[in-house]
């Protein structure tokens, strides 16, 4: 990838053979005129390319992310799925991976005891029908097994 054009979304400048999921990474930061930083984080759960996530799965862990994680902090600003379907990217409010991943860790503790996801219904969600709780539980607790792993983002 050295010979190649840098491409402006930084993850499509990552080389996805290289990496070793899961991981959790900051994949941009964005400063804001009015001083304040956005901070994007890369929740990779799956190894790309070889693995992805139904989307079911997907589906229940945005929707109990998204509201999970704002019990736990109010610097969330979005958590949404990848179109790969191997993760989520996270955009906080100058969250540091420090603060992100306790937080993180948190949230898929709460996702583990949850018996619904919130919102899967037809007035709250335009796929209400399209949830899979036990897959997101398992994902979690996947991500959770492999806590002391996720900042190492590239194989060996």
């Amino acid at each position: 990838m050295a010979d190649k054009k840098k491409m402006n979304v930084e993850s499509f400048n990552l080389d996805h053979r290289k990496v070793a999921a899961p991981y959790v990474r900051i994949a941009d930061r964005k400063k804001l005129p009015g001083g304040d930083e956005l901070v994007k984080y890369d929740v990779r759960f799956t190894q790309p390319n070889v693995e992805h996530l139904e989307t079911e799965t997907i589906h229940a862990i945005e929707h109990m992310t998204a509201e999970l994680m704002r019990n736990h902090t109010d610097k969330l600003i979005d958590f949404s799925p990848m179109g790969c379907r191997t993760g989520f990217y996270a955009i906080t409010l100058g969250l540091e991976p420090d603060e992100f991943f306790p937080i993180l860790e948190a949230t898929f503790r709460d996702i583990l005891t949850s018996d619904e996801v919130p919102a899967a219904n037809e007035i709250q969600c335009g796929w209400g029908a399209h949830h899979d709780l036990a897959g997101a539980k398992k994902q979690a607790q996947m991500m959770l097994d492999h806590k002391d792993e996720w900042a190492t983002v590239m194989a060996d």
